[in-house]
């Protein structure tokens, strides 16, 4: 495996044996060994069996109660478990050894979730007064959450027939999910840039470069390939949406977004309220386009020159980065701090080596509750420590909300957790900007920035135009329609197009292909459009500390505690922010024009130059 210098030339990588210790993750803190671990892989089927022998026998309080403990003793094994395979594998895909593991964690879940099938609807077809009043006993505290979250389901749960078929038919319905990556991460070949092959690894920073020739040829050939797949990839993505729509239908949902928003208890109009406050918004954007292409001096800004840095990058080590974002985090308190500095060092949650083998990308792991894992790489740049500040606020997230709650409570929501990531990079980025601007470091100030509206970009730009596509796309199947691939190209070009405005010169076939390049956010339903309101529910909350600090902080640590204990939308009221309003967008669009407005400010000075 090679990686990429910012040049976007390739470079050999260590070995992973080879990278320093300080560098990796505490593994050993799941298991000593990777025997330990196949010990507990040899033990851990017969103890998941043991569990059906609670099946049929759950009408009693108690009977109900052991079985809860038991499963959940077992889930909790299960999760450490699987984290280790999961985690192994993350960081050395030339480790066969690794990925044996991880088949071997996937059957042992499957088996879990096999033996466990029972539980849900028996326990539905108990009277719901009589649960209801179990659910008042003390000793069902701790799963008092759980249960009720299961009970309001119990509208969409269909006779035990169609439940056994409706569990036949997800892993079928779930193949398209795994062909889309295998076509995209192995099947496609992305040509060449000025001599630098294109890869799913040295893309961005390709686009991202200085020389405008490489960053053309990158961003015309990476989506030229999906674009010779189009109509493949629309199949496949049409699949997707019509097994999503009949599972909706099976389940008695008015439509495929209800369904998928039901479980969390989030309204349809969180997501049509977002959609419509960003289009009311989006002049922002079009002025950001404007500065962008003046500062670069170009006569017209293209969509391969949006990524492209207006000042010469800032060098960042990990050290440094820690050090940024514990200052940043101040307001959160000492403990907060000093909890954040030691995992970040002396406990090794992070695994921020860059070796060979390692994937790409970057996530937190709650670690089944022995400590947070964060796994990136580190390339130095402001990109990295603004991954690592948005992951360690999940870290964070997890750390606090384990030590408030027991296992049986439910984890935190992805939309849970986008915002306390979000907020996270938003109070360093805010602190750092003050330093930067005391400091008069205007070229700091300025790469912050960009830092910033590179974040922006995605969280706020490409993710809520993925989620009005997705959206209109599930409106025209459930209305018998079709989706060919010129219709998706269309749409997606039309709705680039509005956040666009006369700033950005398309090319709209090229742009069109967008969807075609996100396999996780489009495959996984309705899930793009929550890291839209994460940023902006962040952003609200991140105001809240400049009108009450000592209240703020208060209100932002009961969130993160609350962890899943609390639905999202009712997590966020207590906290002040009502994302069934246009509030937290709009909080989020001051943020943005702030940035706009000094970069405007300075596009005349010395900082500002051609391309």
């Amino acid at each position: 495996m090679t990686a990429a210098h910012p040049s976007g030339q390739p470079r050999s990588l260590p070995a992973r044996a080879d990278v320093p210790r300080e560098q990796t993750w505490d593994i050993e803190a799941l298991y000593a060994t990777p025997h330990a671990w196949d010990a507990e892989a040899d033990a851990l089927p017969a103890a998941i069996d043991a569990l059906a022998a609670h099946a049929g026998k759950l009408s009693s309080p108690k009977a109900l109660l052991a079985y809860l403990k038991a499963a959940d003793d077992q889930e909790l094994r299960l999760t450490r478990f699987f984290s280790y395979a999961s985690m192994t594998a993350s960081v050395d895909g030339h480790d066969s050894e690794a990925a044996a593991r991880r088949d071997r964690a996937n059957g042992i879940a499957a088996r879990y979730s096999t033996v466990t099938a029972f539980f849900r609807p028996e326990l539905l077809a108990l009277d719901e007064a009589t649960i209801t009043g179990w659910l008042q006993r003390p000793d069902f505290a701790d799963q008092r959450v759980r249960l009720e979250r299961i009970l309001r389901s119990r509208p969409h749960v269909r006779s035990g027939e169609v439940e056994e078929l409706l569990g036949a038919v997800a892993a079928p319905f779930a193949s398209e999910r795994g062909i889309h990556p295998a076509l995209a991460n192995m099947d496609l070949r992305f040509g060449a840039a000025d001599g630098t092959p294109v890869t799913q690894g040295n893309v961005d920073s390709l686009v991202s470069g200085p020389d405008r020739e490489v960053r053309r040829q990158a961003w015309e050939n990476y989506a030229d390939a999906h674009l010779a797949a189009r109509h493949a990839q629309a199949a496949m993505y049409a699949t997707n949406v019509r097994q999503s729509v009949f599972l909706a239908r099976a389940r008695k949902y008015p439509d495929a977004i209800t369904a998928s928003l039901a479980p969390d208890r989030i309204p349809v109009e969180v997501v049509t309220t977002l959609l419509d406050t960003y289009r009311a918004n989006t002049p922002i954007w079009h002025r950001y386009w404007n500065v962008r292409r003046d500062w670069l001096g170009l006569g017209e800004l293209r969509e391969y020159d949006v990524k492209a840095s207006l000042v010469p990058p800032r060098k960042v080590e990990y050290a440094q980065a820690v050090d940024w974002i514990a200052a940043g985090m101040a307001p959160l308190g000492e403990e907060y701090v000093k909890d954040l500095r030691f995992g970040l060092t002396e406990d090794r949650w992070t695994d921020y080596a860059e070796n060979d083998g390692k994937r790409q990308g970057a996530y937190s792991n709650g670690g089944g509750r022995v400590k947070p894992f964060i796994f990136m790489t580190w390339n130095g740049t402001l990109a990295s420590y603004s991954t690592l500040a948005h992951e360690i606020g999940h870290s964070m997230h997890s750390l606090l909300s384990m030590r408030e709650h027991p296992h049986s409570v439910p984890r935190y929501t992805l939309f849970h957790a986008e915002v306390a990531s979000n907020f996270n990079q938003a109070m360093v980025r805010q602190h750092l900007l003050k330093e930067a601007r005391a400091a008069g470091d205007t070229t700091l100030e300025v790469a912050i920035i960009e830092e910033a509206l590179g974040n922006f970009h995605r969280y706020f730009f490409i993710m809520p135009t993925l989620a009005a596509f997705e959206l209109e796309c599930y409106r025209r199947i459930e209305a018998g329609g079709t989706l060919s691939a010129p219709d998706l190209m269309t749409l997606t070009a039309d709705l680039l197009s509005q956040g666009y405005g006369d700033g950005v010169t398309m090319d709209r076939e090229r742009s069109g292909i967008l969807w075609a390049q996100f396999s996780t956010h489009l495959y996984a339903n309705f899930y793009a459009y929550q890291y839209a309101t994460g940023i902006s529910a962040a952003h609200q909350l991140l105001e809240q500390f400049g009108q009450d600090e000592g209240a703020a902080r208060e209100t932002y640590l009961h969130f993160l505690k609350s962890g899943g204990s609390l639905d999202p939308i009712d997590a966020l009221r207590e906290a002040g922010v009502d994302m069934l309003s246009p509030e937290p967008v709009e909080a989020t669009f001051r943020t943005l024009e702030q940035y706009v407005d000094r970069l405007e400010e300075l596009v005349g000075t010395d900082l500002a130059g051609a391309d």
